[in-house]
């Protein structure tokens, strides 16, 4: 059976890829290996017993000794010893107490018992009786609650047997039963293979490299294949002895920022002053005590681990405060001593009421002007987070964007920002008075989405600007990244090329959904953040200048004004003029551990004390309300210790989680006639992806090297983000949505006419996706019946169904242009516009009227009358406004409105239609403001 219409799904050709192939990250097999080791052991040991042929269970069983070997060499439990035992016990042929071992070891990893112990299993642990003790004991406890924290500590080095024993025994004597947290030891034996440690065993929350070691790692598992293309990539430096260290610092320090580095060496103190305090945060000689590394490995993890203001919260709770304040409901008395509310209650806990409080003393402190506990907060995030500086924001993230907006912009300024930017961008412009010139991104029509905004788009309405006189006027650049959709920026080549064309701009990035990204180092390569540190590092090169200065006089002799080749050319900015100003605003709760509206506001800006300390200050006084919600601002504190102590691990899974979710999207019989994920190739065009990474797998190929998009192309796609296309379905992305809601109560947020976004976070699990997969799977054989069941007319008309939603749909409207009435230079060749006075305008009813959407506002276009809008108007999907005040109503937007089948749209009232000026008003005499009618005294105002 065919069905009509989609994307085509990925065609094998060719032999399939391994199982080991098929399988997205070493952690991943490692634990599915160690599950195998317990079957096949078990398996071998009953052929023993019984008798039977022992051929393939032994190879299997030694094959998998193999591959533990080479996984294990880089985690601490069971480790590489245990393997060794594993293969010893094999070789004896001690088939029986070989499957107890391999069962236990097993069943110890699965449930984290280890972690407890903070070490390998002890010799006495290793005695059958004593593990088996052990492990009725571990499974009786709840192994999450109650325990110190876990964490490994590698030790880089080519350490022989007899060292590295004497370094556990050492370090293992300098602990103390009142240490904080525990861990235990990785050991690499080269540069290589300590970078895979880090990169596969995100338990490694420190490092100490000590002073001679090779370089090449003798790993030949093809799982660690990417590890070593990215160090490949990095290209570092083949140095020797001390620079070795260094330089293999410097790369751990990129590819997990927040790991503490520690340098063991014997040089001499000349030669350790040229590397100290660069990278590492202390430098021991080998003969220093283990105990001075012991306690600074503790205090480096502790410092990750405190949480000033949920700390000071918590003992806050703890005292028997009388409130003759607000808040009756503080510490739950208003609750507990009522009749009728106990409900409320016992649903929400003691905790929750206790920590309710107005007061800003008592140990804590005033989000407004923080000092204490919240100031320290912030600071903790600002590191995590990579920023200068770091504001937590507790009404969400819109709110953010109206405070970094009323700070930066100042009325009459020049926005230039992607017309599909969040709705609260277009509100913000409007409260500052700023004249916004709409840039618009590439369309995928076949979908119903939006891509980005080009750099070529970008740097060609900049140089319009300039070529009309408008560029001091220029004031941000505000681009959202990533996408809803997932599709990311290059950010870093973003500002420097608009630098080089208007040095002290101002940039905005909205990473409402990105927050994420700045914990795995691929994706941190395309955060805000990120890139304006290497941006800022790239400008103070010592030959930055000379660079710049050598571009720029053989290009400007060759490309004068010429506009096509400013816009073809990759330009450089000049160090001596260039300020790197970059703001960044995340919905830390839609991808991190935080309460709803729980958002922070990250700012990297070299003159932000100089230039913006003061409006900004006023603005999130404006904003931000006298009684903050003190439990988001908890929430906020503990999520950025989990970013910093496991967001490795966790951002990880969730890629690991998506690429499962694509693969079996891909490959399930049933699923794949049905639904197809859509690749990067289906939505980034060709030449945007400089990279030709069209897919991230591919039943044929196996995993794509997705890493070489994120460093080459213009556009890459979050992995994250896995857009499925269900048009074939017969049914639109918001049936299927209620579909997966109503049925399965699987709950998703974005659709478009015939797609749906499953994103995966940083909470979920292998049994979340594994429910997804079996509910399309039973869509799909539900569908199958039912298709199979048709009658001729009734299977004409499913196919007219999924031909509508596959190849007649809507246009994609560009945003077109504002009114000569509510344009800046209604004649010039940007288009800027005055949206506050079209919106003030709008307070007069006499100056609007209504038009029925419908063929009656085609015919009014037709007929040559310009509509102009009277409204901010925003189908859901695709969640921006379409329209916004003084913007002219084209035909195609007008087409799109009448084309796009949502339920949910913002502005438009049923009935009514579209609100619009009269003609009337369009053609009055000017006023007080440039629109012309009476505009109130605060849009008055607020033109200065």
């Amino acid at each position: 059976m065919t069905v009509p219409g989609g994307p085509s799904p990925p065609t094998p050709s060719g032999a399939a890829p391994s199982a080991r192939a098929r399988r997205f990250d070493a952690a991943q097999l490692r634990l599915d290996t160690w599950n195998e080791a317990q079957y096949q052991t078990n398996w071998l040991h009953e052929a023993h017993r019984t008798g039977i042929d022992r051929d393939e269970p032994r190879a299997k069983v030694q094959a998998t000794i193999e591959t533990l070997r080479s996984l294990e060499m880089y985690w601490a439990f069971p480790g590489s010893d245990s393997v060794e035992e594993l293969a010893r016990l094999f070789a004896k042929g001690e088939h029986e107490r070989l499957a107890s071992r391999a069962a236990w070891m097993t069943r110890q990893l699965v449930s984290e018992a280890h972690r407890e112990r903070g070490g390998a299993p002890s010799e006495t642990e290793r005695e059958e009786g004593s593990a088996a003790r052990r492990e009725d004991r571990d499974l009786s406890t709840d192994r999450r609650h109650g325990r110190r924290p876990y964490f490994e500590l590698l030790i880089v080095g080519g350490l022989d047997a007899e060292e590295r024993a004497d370094y556990r025994r050492l370090l293992q004597a300098a602990r103390r039963d009142d240490d904080e947290f525990v861990y235990d030891l990785v050991f690499a034996p080269t540069f290589q293979d300590a970078v895979i440690a880090c990169q596969v065993n995100p338990a490694i929350q420190a490092a100490a490299l000590r002073y001679s070691y090779p370089f090449g790692t003798a790993n030949t598992n093809d799982i660690f294949r990417r590890s070593l293309e990215f160090i490949a990539a990095e290209n570092p430096a083949r140095t020797y002895g001390l620079a070795r260290s260094f330089t293999l610092a410097e790369l751990l320090q990129r590819l997990r920022p927040e790991l503490d580095l520690y340098l063991v060496t014997d040089a001499s103190l000349e030669e350790v002053a040229e590397f100290s305090g660069k990278v590492f945060s202390r430098t021991f000689h080998r003969h220093d005590t283990h105990l001075d590394l012991h306690q600074s490995v503790l205090r480096g993890v502790r410092a990750r681990y405190e949480t000033p203001f949920f700390d000071a919260l918590r003992r806050y709770s703890a005292k028997p405060t009388g409130v003759f304040h607000a808040l009756p409901v503080s510490r739950g008395k208003s609750v507990n001593n009522s009749h009728w509310i106990r409900d409320f209650g016992r649903f929400y806990g003691a905790n929750l009421f206790l920590a309710e409080t107005s007061s800003t003393s008592g140990g804590l402190d005033s989000l407004l002007q923080p000092t204490g506990p919240i100031k320290k907060a912030q600071e903790a995030a600002a590191r995590a987070f990579g920023a200068r500086k770091t504001f937590f924001v507790t009404n969400g993230t819109s709110t953010a964007n109206k405070i970094v907006m009323q700070a930066l912009v100042r009325p009459d300024d020049i926005v230039l920002l992607s017309r599909d930017c969040h709705k609260s961008h277009h509100y913000a412009l409007l409260l500052a008075g700023a004249q916004p010139v709409y840039l618009d991104p590439y369309s995928l029509p076949e979908y119903s989405i939006y891509g980005g905004v080009t750099l070529d788009n970008i740097k060609r309405t900049l140089l319009r600007l300039r070529a009309s006189g408008k560029l001091e006027r220029v004031r941000m650049l505000l681009l959202t990244n990533c996408t809803f959709d997932g599709v990311t920026y290059e950010p870093e080549r973003v500002m420097a090329e608009v630098l080089a064309i208007k040095p002290d701009m101002i940039f905005l990035w909205d990473e409402a959904w990105y927050a994420f990204a700045g914990f795995n180092p691929m994706l941190r390569r395309r955060t805000a953040m990120g890139c304006a540190a290497r941006l800022r590092a790239s400008l103070k090169a010592p030959d930055a200048q000379g660079r710049h200065d050598a571009w720029r006089s053989g290009f400007e002799a060759r490309a004068g004004s010429d506009e096509d080749a400013w816009a073809g050319e990759r330009l450089i900015p000049d160090p001596s003029r260039a300020r790197v100003r970059v703001y960044a605003t995340h919905s830390t709760h839609k991808t991190l551990t935080a309460l709803r509206q729980g958002s922070m506001i990250h700012v990297f800006d070299q003159d932000f004390d100089s230039k913006a300390r003061d409006a900004f200050d006023d603005a999130f006084m404006t904003h931000t309300s006298t009684s903050p919600n003190y439990q988001i601002l908890a929430s906020l504190d503990v999520g950025r210790r989990q970013v910093e102590l496991e967001g490795y691990e966790l951002v990880q899974r969730s890629i690991g989680l998506a690429m499962s979710l694509r693969r079996s999207v891909y490959e399930h019989p049933q699923i794949k006639k049905w639904f197809t994920v859509l690749r990067p190739a289906d939505v980034i065009p060709a030449s945007h992806r400089a990279s030709g990474i069209e897919f991230y797998y591919d039943p044929a190929k196996g995993w794509a090297r997705m890493d070489e998009a994120f460093r080459a192309d213009e556009f890459a796609l979050d992995p994250t983000r896995v857009t499925v296309h269900v048009g074939r379905t017969g049914m639109d992305g918001a049936e299927f949505r209620q579909l997966l809601m109503d049925r399965f109560d699987i709950q998703i947020n974005k659709t478009s006419r015939n797609t749906a976004l499953f994103m995966t976070n940083i909470g979920m699990t292998r049994g979340d996706v594994a429910h997804l997969v079996e509910c399309l799977a039973k869509v799909a054989q539900e569908l199958d019946e039912k298709v199979a069941g048709m009658s001729g007319a009734e299977r004409r008309a499913f196919d007219r169904r999924v031909e509508s939603l596959t190849r007649q749909v809507p246009p994609l409207p560009d945003f077109g242009r504002f009114h000569a009435r509510f344009a800046s230079d209604p004649t010039g060749a940007t288009r800027e516009g005055d949206m506050r006075s079209a919106f003030f305008m709008t307070y007069d009813e006499a100056n609007c009227e209504h038009v029925r959407l419908d063929v009656t506002a085609l015919d009014l276009v037709d007929s040559g009358r310009e509509l102009v809008s009277a409204a901010f108007i925003t189908p859901y999907p695709p969640g921006f406004p379409v329209l916004v005040p003084g913007q002219v109503v084209s035909r195609g937007i007008l087409e799109y409105l009448l084309a796009v089948d949502v339920k949910e749209v913002h502005g438009l009232k049923p009935g009514l239609g579209l609100r619009v000026f009269t003609e009337q008003a369009l053609a009055a005499p000017g006023g007080p403001g440039p629109c012309g009618g009476a505009v109130p005294a605060m849009a008055q105002e607020g033109r200065r």
